[in-house]
């Protein structure tokens, strides 16, 4: 496999991980004793330039290509918590790359250049209390009315919802049209009749704030329509790729970290007379998980590769079949891989892996989300079947 990162991307990738060691590690057991890490992570993100670094200069970003994505993700899993990881992969990853690809000037000014700087907090606003991977399914409308849209519905598992300064939110502007009557808003949060009603309990990812939102009759100016009207279902489509890329590659880059850790463990526990790691039993286990990782970062480089080549090189809006095919593959294969990866570390760990306070206990719960988080593991075989022709 051909080395992607230049000397650029590796000055970066030391600002990221100066940052996820020395300013986020020492804090996160707090954080997720209090379920919540601060709003200043953000800003500090910003100001390091971490979150925009692959957007363009004149939306704010650093002008890089998505491989700055991917050192970012790779590097934060470092800060030991997937729920901060969670908190600014949404800022940077999922609720704005549309605003770049799609919004006016005005709305780049307003909405996506302070949350590149960590200013104004973002989340992306799609799943439903009956609607989640099926996202045709949704029952938010927005109905024109002058030169505003009055937004009624609820949103639920919105990450950074209780503290979001907008929310890039999909919705019906004509429930009878199907995929064609879905448009996109983004929706300032101080707006009347938008709510949080609740903070919603996880069984992991404790330090990010998940959020069940509702919306009645909020007047959404107009000028805040994303893009064209009806257009919104195949956007989100074309954005969930970046989500679901991102969450491959950092997913990956967490396991190969467990791996690591957990063969330190394995060095100084004794068990019988020698260090565990010693067992034949246990080597060949790591040595099958340590190539499922391999073949998992071989795979989401491919994906990114080409992703790469046909946003930032060809400039295309539309990516091709092939590569959402190879997407989808990805966070397919490394959900299964990172499952596996905790659960085999935890059971090296014996009883003290069950224990909260340590590292893999917090692996082992964090980890489930991601064969359900940006699309099931059953949709993603959904959509890869219907993209080979069966």
């Amino acid at each position: 496999m051909s080395q992607p990162f230049t000397e650029e991307h590796e000055l970066f990738r030391k600002t990221v991980r100066s940052f996820a060691e020395k300013e986020l590690l020492p804090n996160v057991d707090q954080w997720e004793e209090d379920e919540l890490f601060p709003d200043e992570v953000f800003k500090r993100a910003g100001e390091l330039g971490i979150l925009g670094a692959h957007y363009p200069e004149e939306h704010g970003g650093g002008g890089g290509d998505y491989w700055f994505s991917v050192a970012k993700a790779e590097e934060l899993v470092r800060g030991g918590s997937a729920g901060v990881t969670m908190g600014l992969l949404v800022q940077s990853d999922m609720a704005t790359p549309c605003i770049s690809d799609l919004g006016s000037k005005e709305q780049i000014e307003e909405f996506l250049k302070p949350a590149l700087a960590g200013e104004r907090i973002a989340a992306l606003g799609v799943s439903e209390p009956d609607a989640g991977s099926d996202v045709a399914g949704i029952r938010t409308t927005a109905r024109r009315v002058g030169d505003d849209y009055i937004v009624n519905g609820a949103k639920t598992y919105i990450t950074n919802g209780t503290r979001c300064g907008f929310v890039t939110l999909l919705c019906k502007t004509d429930p009878d049209a199907g995929y064609g009557g879905i448009s996109i808003l983004l929706v300032p949060s101080d707006l009347p009749g938008f709510t949080v009603a609740k903070k919603l309990k996880k069984l992991g990812n404790h330090a990010s704030d998940t959020a069940e939102l509702h919306l009645e009759d909020v007047k959404v100016p107009a000028r805040y329509l994303l893009g064209q009207e009806g257009q919104g279902f195949y956007y989100l489509m074309q954005n969930f790729q970046t989500e679901r890329l991102i969450a491959a590659v950092s997913a990956t880059a967490g396991a190969k970290l467990t791996l690591d850790r957990s063969v330190a463990y394995g060095r100084d526990r004794m068990a019988f007379g020698k260090p565990i790691i010693k067992r034949e039993v246990w080597q060949h286990r790591f040595v099958d998980l340590y190539t499922l990782n391999e073949a998992a970062r071989a795979l989401s480089y491919d994906a990114v590769s080409d992703y790469n080549r046909e946003r930032y090189e060809l400039g295309r809006e539309q990516l091709s079949f092939d590569v959402v095919r190879k997407i989808s593959m990805a966070k397919l294969f490394v959900g299964d891989m990172a499952d596996r990866v905790a659960d085999e570390c935890l059971q090296f760990h014996g009883g003290m892996g069950y224990m909260d306070e340590c590292f893999i206990s917090r692996v082992w719960r964090d980890q489930r989300l991601l064969r359900i988080g940006g699309g099931t593991s059953e949709v993603m075989k959904y959509l890869i079947a219907k993209t080979m022709g069966f």
